[in-house]
This record gives structure tokens, sequence and C-alpha cells, in this order.
């Protein structure tokens, strides 16, 4: 099997995730048939059990490779570098990675899959709009207060519906291979600011407040989220979020030809569907 076969499927890891569920959605409509990777699929896969992973892949022309819970988490380069081996030792040499903008572990990762022989493309992503709505932080904006250790640092937001077009993409045209795009929104925010953009959205009151790091781990603990995941957590936030991604690039202009969306209009669309109201219970 190569890449080139243009009617074998294509494998989406994480195919039921943020991004993974947006990208299946695009390749469905341009006609693509697809396999769906993830622990509650019909053929499952989990990257902790390197058994699963052969069924999985094989029959594959091309595959989206999101690594959960984040690139960041010690582990990650051994584990995706074991995996894509064993798709390019089963012929499926085109593979699509979603990376994390600011993280040295994740270009890590970026690197061995340059170096693997793969024919690769890179989508190097900044925060997503969605991890207001789609995450623990739905839930925080639902109550009327987000407490973040993460003071006026801003951020280029992206909508995760522009990542998915730009991967649907390069999994589809053989023009994206061997590159890397970083994207990002195209403005600055701070999380007080997202926060209050929310609040105009939703016509409530929604209050931003910064904390120590060291409360945030007690309120994490408390609330038993698992030792791993409080780890990452507070990386993300008091390392990555320091101001080194305090600035816009124009790869969804270069992939897609248009600007990427911003923040308010995802705001305003998400209050109208009643995300954060709180007559509807916050997503999960």
């Amino acid at each position: 099997m190569n890449d080139r076969e243009e009617t074998a499927p294509i494998l989406v890891l994480g195919g039921t995730g943020k991004t993974g569920k947006r990208v299946v959605k695009r390749l469905i409509e341009q006609g693509e048939t697809v396999r769906i990777g993830s622990r509650g699929a019909a053929l499952p896969f989990d990257w902790d059990a390197p058994e699963t992973w052969g069924p999985v892949i094989a029959g594959m022309r091309a595959i989206y490779i999101a690594y959960h819970p984040d690139l960041a988490v010690p582990g990650a380069l051994q584990t995706v570098g074991a995996f894509v081996e064993t798709a390019l030792n089963a012929g499926v040499k085109r593979m699509v990675l979603l990376s994390g903008r600011g993280e040295e572990e994740a270009e890590q990762t970026e690197q061995m899959l340059i170096a693997s022989g793969a024919n690769w493309t890179i989508v190097r992503a900044s925060w997503f709009f969605q991890n207001f709505s789609e995450t623990f932080l739905a839930e925080a904006l639902h109550s009327g207060e987000v407490a973040l250790p993460v003071g006026d640092v801003k951020e280029p937001f992206i909508d995760v519906d522009d990542i998915a077009e730009i991967a649907a993409a390069a999994l589809i045209d053989p023009a994206h291979i061997g590159k890397l795009y970083e994207v990002t929104g195209p403005e600055l925010l701070s999380f007080s600011e997202a926060v209050s953009s929310i609040a105009a959205a939703t016509g409530r009151p929604i209050r931003y407040r910064q904390i120590l790091a060291a409360d945030y781990k007690a309120a994490m603990e408390q609330a038993g989220v698992p030792e791993d995941m409080i780890s990452l957590v507070l990386y993300l936030f008091t390392t990555v979020l320091d101001g080194r991604n305090a600035n816009v690039t124009d790869g969804v202009r270069q992939t897609l030809g248009r600007e990427p969306r911003r923040f308010a209009d995802y705001a305003r669309q998400a209050a109208r569907a009643g995300v954060w109201s709180v007559e509807t219970p916050a997503p999960v």
C-alpha cells in the first residue's frame, strides 16, 4: 500500500476528539472513506496498547496523528516514534501531525517525523478556541468565573475548524507534503479578554481571576484530577503561556487562502448554541 492509492481509506487518530471529529467530517464531505482511531471504535486503537496499532493501520493510505493528551507529556516522543515506525513498516508513508506551538517536546516529535522517511505535513497550532467550550473551561464559564494561573500574557487563539480544514486538505492533496504550517488566529487576546468576549456574547457577567499556580494545583487535586494531567495543565499555563507565542502567523491564509476565524465570531456562535447558558448543561 502506498499513499498514492487514492481509493484507500484515511485513518484519523483521535477521531472523536476536538480536531479529529472535525477532520473526519470534512473528509467524509469530500467523499473520502475514513477509519476512526479511538478506544471506543469498532476496531479499537489505544496509544498505550501497541498491539492495537497494526490492525488499525492496515490498508490505510494516510494517517492524521493527534496524540492524546499532548505531545508535551513524558514518553510522547517515544510512543509516537514507535507508531510512525509501525505505519512505515506497514507501507503507509503519508502522515499529518498535529503539533503544539511553543512546546519544545512537540518540536522534538516534529523532527522525528521529518527524519523518519514519511511523507509528512505538520500543523503546529496555537491554543484552541474550543478549549473554552469543549473542556473543563466550559464548566467554569458556565459557573460565571474562570480562575487560572495566567496573567496578561496574550495568545493568538485559533478555531479548531480552521485546523481541521487544513489537516483534511493536507491528507488529500500531495502539494502539502514536506510542509510545516504554523497556524494561529488573527489576533492576540489575553485570557481575561477572551472571557470578556464570551461574557459579551452570552449577555451574562463572567469574571476572570488570576490565581497562583499552587492554588490552582490544590484545586485540581481536590477535584480528583489525575497527577499526570495536573502536571500537563500546569506546564501549559505556566511555561508555554509565558509570552513566547504572543505573535500571529499567516499559516491559515497560506494554506486556505482566507483569513482565520475571529474569536468574537466563535463566541457568538457558541453562545447562540447555548454552550454557556445557565439553562443548558456545559458540554463534557
